[in-house]
């Protein structure tokens, strides 16, 4: 499927028929971090002619703990983003959690993101909608494929038709997610993009520590078979140390091994489509 994507920067370099790729840290964690991760991708983006997103939350609102970081401060990191987005000529993507920060966060970004826990709020997609931006919905852990149908509607039903709908994996458990590779084709069926979100779905969530875990090892294998199955794109969360980063570095992937995984991937997707 085309993307629906107006940037010129997305349409001057999808001329290869590629994945889109949003990549980026988990959290806007400091103001150095962003620049390095944004550099690195968008050479490997422009190499390889596929169409990048950077990513990353101005603010983590969804936390298991009250100790656990949640930003570096809402402007100071829409800056950040809005800096990067300036330096490498890339769109970029941040989460919004809630009506009031949907016209504050559409001045930095480009494509506003609903967390997976509130692709339900009513409010909140009718908000990002009328920014006029591009609006990425992640699909519920405890929803179907087929349900994501009523989130697509009030975001083109406010006037917006620039729609993204993100797989993240189902939960049928406390501490674990298994994705269901079905729910890409039939979100496809209502006629948007769909991205598989390859290091969220490994998360192992709920643990007794109340520190998110995560299964990286198994990124690879989420990323080839959704490339395989046909998914318009791919979100990975990626860091120089995933160790140490301040937000979901459990199930993120180390930076230096983001090329070789593209590559394979590039091979995948032409003898698919």
């Amino acid at each position: 499927m085309k993307f629906p994507f107006t940037l010129d920067q997305l349409n001057a370099s999808n001329v290869a028929n590629q994945f889109i790729l949003m990549a980026g840290p988990c959290a806007i964690e400091n103001e150095e971090t962003p620049y390095l991760i944004a550099e690195k991708v968008s050479k490997i983006c422009k190499a390889y002619q596929i169409p990048y997103i950077f990513k990353g939350s101005y603010r983590k609102a969804n936390r298991s703990r009250l100790d656990s970081f949640t930003g570096i401060g809402d402007l100071k990191a829409l800056n950040v983003l809005k800096h990067v987005r300036e330096a490498f000529a890339i769109p970029v993507v941040t989460d919004i959690h809630a009506a009031n920060e949907a016209e504050m966060a559409a001045e930095f970004v480009d494509v506003l993101q609903i967390p997976a826990f509130l692709c339900r709020q009513t409010d909140l997609l009718v908000a990002a909608a009328k920014t006029g931006r591009i609006i990425n919905i992640k699909k519920g852990q405890f929803l179907s494929g087929e349900a994501m149908r009523f989130a697509v509607d009030k975001v083109k039903q406010s006037g917006n038709e620039q729609v993204l709908l993100t797989e993240r994996g189902n939960m049928y458990g406390y501490q674990d997610l298994v994705v269901d590779f079905r729910n890409i084709q039939t979100m496809q069926q209502l006629q948007v993009p769909v991205i598989m979100d390859i290091t969220h779905s490994l998360q192992q969530p709920n643990q007794a520590s109340g520190i998110t875990g995560g299964k990286p090892e198994l990124i690879g294998l989420i990323a080839r078979a959704a490339i395989a199955v046909g998914a318009d794109g791919l979100f990975i969360e990626t860091h120089p140390e995933p160790a140490k980063a301040k937000s979901d570095g459990a199930n993120m992937l180390k930076l230096d091994r983001l090329e070789p995984l593209i590559e394979q991937l590039i091979k995948i997707r032409e003898a698919v489509i």
